[in-house]
């Protein structure tokens, strides 16, 4: 006995049901901004306000008293970014003195952090290590350490009478006063081959009130103690982030390498590395910026000595503002410092930027072709 299928069209809804009402996308648009409407009104009173009353500063006269919009505070335009940025004067020779120890800083810092961050990443990648646990966490911690106990303990270990100089006096090698020591690492060696006085051609000022032959210092001893703390610390951190982009790529490109014949290393040079192309960018990025805004360690320290060899911008900002009571100053080195840092972050994503643009598609069609 054959039954009949009563068929409905899709169009006719269900009896006793009523068709919903889809939300369209401005229903949708209002309901984020109510959620991220909390969120918005937290930054903007503890991040953007802040901001726009430090801009105020910079271009005012504030003493710190009272509220730097009052009306006895006067604006004085560009006069206090004059007087970083000239190079003329006590302050002006500072914020030099600041920008080439911190350059320093930061090009021997970031290169040696993030190769040794990578090479810590393959290493405890490797599945036949045992005890990847451990040297992960070993190597991690440091960075978990609060960093005014690391300074600390660094002024101990290099000290005069400390540890590493204990250990360079067995390798028949006087060790300096590390943190006292303001000669420039550069001038040492000059002094090796017989270079110990500035050239004319470098003895008058020039960026910043600084001469050439300052510039050419290179990082002082007490600097260069920094920076090996600096790399000790930061590097954990960033292995971090190589081994969560190590794990995430496949075996394929690396099996088919070995295939074709490459080594250990041209398969780590030529297949790892540029697979890690967006982590090195971001491990750079990040680098760049925690280098040039190096405060804590400085002022746990040596508080920018010996002979201010070991000042930085951000040091030299809060000197300003809260012990020198330049409140102007100290916020205009703060945006000067800010500027630096955007400038060199956009160069740097300029320089490592994927070229993906028409003569690449062009060359992938053309070996696509039979």
């Amino acid at each position: 006995m054959a039954t009949s299928v009563e068929t409905r069209p899709a169009s006719v809804p269900d009896e006793g049901r009523r068709p919903g009402r889809r939300r369209g996308p401005r229903r949708e648009g209002t309901a984020g901004w109510l959620f991220v409407t909390p969120t918005v009104l937290v930054l903007g009173v503890f991040l953007l306000v802040p901001v726009v009353m430090a801009a105020w500063v910079s271009v005012s006269n504030w003493s710190g008293r009272g509220s730097p919009f009052a009306g006895t505070v006067q604006f004085v335009g560009a006069a206090n970014y004059a007087d970083v940025l000239g190079g003329r004067g006590l302050a002006g020779r500072d914020f030099g003195t600041a920008v080439r120890n911190n350059l320093y800083y930061v090009l021997l810092v970031v290169p040696l952090q993030t190769a040794i961050a990578l090479v810590l990443a393959v290493l405890v990648s490797r599945r036949a290590l045992r005890g990847r646990g451990f040297f992960r966490t070993a190597f991690y911690f440091p960075s978990v350490t609060s960093s005014v106990a690391i300074t600390v303990l660094w002024l101990f270990l290099f000290s005069a009478s400390g540890a590493v100089n204990r250990v360079l006096s067995f390798l028949s090698i006087n060790g300096p006063n590390w943190f006292q020591d303001p000669r420039g690492v550069l001038h040492l060696l000059f002094g090796v081959v017989g270079v110990d006085r500035a050239p004319a051609a470098l003895s008058s000022p020039s960026l910043f009130g600084i001469s050439g032959w300052e510039w050419l210092a290179g990082p002082s001893v007490a600097m260069s103690a920094f920076i090996l703390m600096a790399v000790f610390t930061t590097s954990g951190t960033f292995m971090l982030l190589f081994i969560a982009a190590l794990q995430n790529l496949g075996d394929e490109v690396d099996e088919a390498a070995m295939v074709d014949g490459a080594n250990a290393w041209q398969r780590f040079w030529f297949v790892t590395v540029p697979q890690l192309r967006p982590t090195l960018f971001t491990v750079l990025t990040l680098g760049l910026i925690g280098t040039w805004q190096v405060f804590d360690q400085i002022y746990t320290g040596t508080q920018g000595g010996p002979a201010k060899t070991t000042l930085t911008p951000a040091y030299l900002s809060y000197e300003a503002a809260f012990n020198n009571q330049q409140w102007g100053r100290g916020a205009a080195i703060a945006f000067v410092l800010f500027a630096i840092i955007v400038v060199l972050t956009v160069l740097q994503r300029a320089v490592m930027a994927e070229r993906d643009g028409l003569p690449a598609r062009r060359r992938i069609r053309r070996e696509a072709r039979p």
